[in-house]
């Protein structure tokens, strides 16, 4: 099942990649504006999942930059593209209820010698929506993370990454306990030691990541043509102050 979901986003990408209009208008890409249908996605990703159907909204709290309208295909095709992925995010049209942020340069917890960005974002939006989640599935950096916020408050974040834990904040939740990690079972692993001598941790996988965001709001590997009507998303370019900022070592 999650080969064939991997091939089906894989094509998906391409065809969305392709499907970007080739000419350029006044320096920068012209989308293609024709509505169409969700797109899938989510794996080798990072994305918001909130809880409102007011996608100007969202934009508005983003601080985001050069904003065009953007179909899904178009949207999804971008955010996964070298290069423009790198600084641009999409922002879907609602889908039962929830609006998605989607691209790699969300900020993301990343570990003690670097800013942490990704709290202030979500707490932030947390203010302004009934429920916010952040959700990253990276395995080229082993980077896997999931955090909800509702009414204000930081329900759950838990991030980990190749240097061990980034984010334990809050309970761990029944969603959690149902993935059947280990790691969330600290009582009787916590003194338990791997080969290497460290801390036996059981890590992560995309497909965690993916159930978890099917409990708390949509598994957006899921989504596909009967999700919701054709409708516009945005494409736009991430706010500078969401760059990953490296710490400076106190003297």
């Amino acid at each position: 099942m999650i080969l064939t979901i991997l091939i089906f986003v894989a094509m998906t990408v391409a065809v969305a990649a392709f499907g970007l209009a080739p000419h350029i208008g006044e320096g920068r890409i012209i989308y293609p504006a024709a509505p169409d249908r969700p797109v899938p996605f989510g794996y080798q990703m990072a994305w918001l999942a909130i809880r409102t159907r007011d996608q100007t909204a969202v934009i508005e709290a983003l601080d985001l930059h050069d904003i065009q309208p953007c179909n899904w295909n178009s949207g999804i095709g971008s955010v996964y593209d070298a290069r423009l992925g790198q600084n641009h995010v999409f922002v879907s049209p609602p889908v039962n209820g929830w609006t998605f942020v989607v691209g790699l340069p969300l900020p993301q917890p990343l570990g003690r010698s670097f800013a942490d960005k990704a709290t202030p974002l979500i707490m932030d939006l947390g203010r302004r929506f009934a429920e916010v989640q952040l959700f990253i599935a990276f395995p080229p950096v082993d980077l896997f993370a999931w955090a909800r916020v509702i009414d204000g408050r930081l329900v759950r974040a838990f991030a980990i990454g190749d240097e061990g834990i980034i984010w334990n904040r809050g309970k761990t939740t029944k969603e959690e306990r149902a993935l059947g990690l280990k790691l969330f079972e600290l009582r009787g692993v916590r003194d338990r030691r791997g080969d290497a001598g460290g801390p036996l941790i059981l890590h992560p996988t995309e497909g965690h990541v993916m159930q978890v965001a099917r409990k708390w709001s949509i598994d957006p590997t899921s989504l596909g043509s009967k999700s919701t009507a054709e409708a516009m998303g945005v494409i736009a370019r991430a706010p500078v102050h969401w760059r990953v900022e490296r710490l400076r070592k106190s003297a």
